[in-house]
């Protein structure tokens, strides 16, 4: 049995005396669960977290043991590098971590220029403030973030937009979760930055990479379990051609 994604499928199903009402929401759930499972593929999986977390790991480490601000950017860099090679070689998407070298090497340069160590977390930081704002514009502006990226992923592209609104609903309600989650981050960070406590910053700058972001997850997750199924987009070459 299967139920229908479009408009109304489930009100059809509930008609029709040959569908079980049980199984239909049965199927309504099930949709929708596998729509929630694609956050963690969005955003990387744990290996993306990683790959974006260890690089200020070994920064922190190696400035510990040498003080020396270039060596420690370098060292960061280098790894950064490495993690991309190891996902050429797997054949794997390198997105994340060619995400993550671009910011490194911009932290790197920043604080090697600059001959402050501090300095290497700057563009982290920026970019934090940068990407909440983003979140925040777009859940505004009835585009919100978190559909424009899991929309092609799910199949549905952008028909959350006009055609599903209880998925446009949930899509806005979990954008305006990563504004509050992520949005701690730079409040958090930012006045240690100004106070030049190094240590304190790239340790804290560690614990606070992969938590709030399995935290984000963890409440879109559960903010599209309850969302209506996607509806997928049809593209050009499924549709019926004209009689």
């Amino acid at each position: 049995m299967s139920v229908s994604n479009h408009p109304g499928g489930e009100a059809a199903a509930q008609l029709d005396p040959a569908v079980d009402p049980a199984d239909a929401e049965a199927a309504r759930r099930a949709a929708s669960k596998e729509a929630a499972d694609t956050v963690l593929q969005a955003f990387g999986g744990v290996r993306g977290m990683i790959d974006m977390t260890l690089p200020g790991l070994v920064f922190i480490v190696t400035y510990n043991l040498t003080h020396q601000v270039s060596t420690s950017a370098w060292a960061a860099l280098g790894l950064s590098a490495l993690l991309v090679v190891a996902r050429l070689a797997r054949r794997e998407t390198i997105q994340h971590a060619f995400s993550g070298v671009f910011g490194v090497a911009l932290g790197a340069w920043i604080s090697m220029k600059s001959g402050k160590a501090e300095d290497f977390y700057l563009p982290g930081l920026l970019w934090n403030v940068g990407y909440c704002v983003a979140l925040a514009t777009s859940a505004l502006a009835r585009w919100p973030m978190i559909g424009v990226m899991l929309g092609p992923i799910t199949g549905e592209m952008f028909t959350w937009r006009k055609e599903n609104p209880g998925r446009l609903a949930a899509y806005t309600k979990a954008t305006w979760a990563w504004v509050v989650i992520m949005g701690a981050k730079p409040l958090i960070l930012f006045p240690l930055y100004f106070t030049h406590n190094v240590n304190l910053l790239g340790w804290l700058k560690v614990a606070l990479g992969i938590p709030p972001l399995l935290l984000a997850m963890y409440v879109t997750w559960q903010i599209l379990l309850k969302a209506p199924p996607p509806i997928k987009a049809q593209l050009d070459d499924e549709k019926e051609p004209a009689k």
